[in-house]
């Protein structure tokens, strides 16, 4: 009842899309662990990455209720693809937000249209859930900076033009000594590590990145200098909503897969869908993806009202995160010995959903943040 025309119309063009181009070679993806950017040149035109960047600097505009929409349907189809559109959703906010009109100019039509791929590069051997132990610098060099360090698992390090890289600009400072630099990855200095081989999502690459002695000018910096953890923070709860939706979308889908195959699949002579055992695993699956669904959902309009949203962001992760997991697990248990077997749509899920619960803060960590708003705002809706 609260989406709007629009809403529906961008959601069912996501959908769309998932189905006719993504679902068809998430299989093959998975299989070759391959960066498919012939889908990624197509999300570009037509306006599925940047999905909040306004209308006056060259973006669709649309609100962040509309993001989620759009993770969700992506998801359905693959959930490395969703990663992609949650990835630039997070850099484009990010330069929306903190960019120089120059750097809008220079960088947000290239990263909307995939021509310039991206990598958000924070986390590193001692700093990952704790962003304060980042150990990257960059000292000033007259106009401009020289950047020396390390990062590790970063999305698209292998593939990447550019990277939004967080560095230390002020030892001393702590977490306001803290900058956020754009950084060319083709750049002398600039080493990449292997791909890792990873459990789920393997068609959204990840890598290290390393820095040595690399000569940024001096309109690398994003913003201020000293603000860079402050604006790593402006676009979590955002980034929380879209993993929460993306998280939806894989139950959705191990849903969808498993009420087809229990209609499907007879035993005793009746299909397996009419046994109360079967049923019920179909029964909490669908409560609970409908749940984590309207927990995004209100996430996201708190967002786009203005509203306190912390809380909220957190909740619909860790609730999304775990019920992805949880119900993917129901899903290969309906498909039995076959959910089990590489190539059965369901195990892929199953393999994709952990990362739910690690990404964009653990939901150990979310549970944390929940605990300390109800601690310091109180228990009240």
């Amino acid at each position: 009842m609260y989406l709007t025309e629009t809403h529906i119309q961008v959601r069912d063009m996501a959908r769309e899309f998932a189905n006719d181009a993504i679902r068809p070679l998430a299989e093959e993806l998975d299989r070759e662990e391959r960066f498919p950017v012939e889908l990624y040149t197509q999300m570009g035109e037509l306006g599925l990455f940047g999905i909040g960047v306004p209308e006056k600097m060259g973006g669709p505009g649309f609100d962040t209720l509309a993001y989620a929409l759009v993770m969700e349907e992506l998801s359905r189809g693959y959930a490395s693809v969703a990663d992609q559109c949650g990835l630039i959703e997070l850099i484009s906010t990010l330069l929306v937000r903190h960019g120089t009109p120059e750097q809008r100019d220079r960088w947000l039509a290239d990263v909307m249209t995939a021509r310039t791929k991206v990598a958000y590069c924070i986390t590193e051997p001692e700093a990952g859930t704790d962003v304060s132990g980042i150990r990257t610098e960059a000292v000033r060099d007259g106009d401009g900076w020289v950047l020396n360090g390390g990062k590790i698992w970063i999305h698209n390090a292998p593939v990447a033009d550019v990277g939004f890289v967080l560095a230390r600009t002020d030892r001393a400072a702590g977490r306001r000594g803290m900058s956020i630099f754009i950084v060319d990855l083709h750049a002398a200095g600039v080493e990449r590590g292997p791909k890792e081989h990873k459990m789920g999502q393997r068609a959204s690459q990840v890598g290290a990145l390393n820095f040595k002695d690399v000569s940024l000018p001096g309109d690398a910096l994003l913003g201020e200098a000293g603000r860079g953890f402050h604006m790593m923070m402006s676009v979590l709860d955002k980034g929380r909503v879209g993993i929460a939706a993306l998280a939806v979308g894989i139950g959705q889908a191990g849903l969808e897969a498993a009420v087809d195959y229990a209609q499907a699949r007879k035993q005793f002579s009746q299909a397996i869908v009419e046994f109360q055992g079967v049923q019920w695993l179909l029964a909490d699956m669908a409560k609970d993806i409908e749940a984590a669904r309207l927990l995004v959902h209100s996430a996201a309009v708190k967002i786009d009202r203005g509203e306190a949203a912390t809380k909220a962001c957190s909740m619909a992760k860790c609730f999304a995160g775990d019920m992805a997991v949880a119900r993917t697990a129901d899903a290969v248990q309906v498909f039995g010995g076959s959910g089990y077997i590489r190539g059965f749509e369901v195990e892929r899920l199953y393999r994709d959903a952990k990362i739910c619960q690690i990404y964009e803060g653990t939901n150990q960590i979310q549970r944390m943040i929940i605990a300390r708003e109800l601690v310091k705002h109180g228990a009240a809706a």
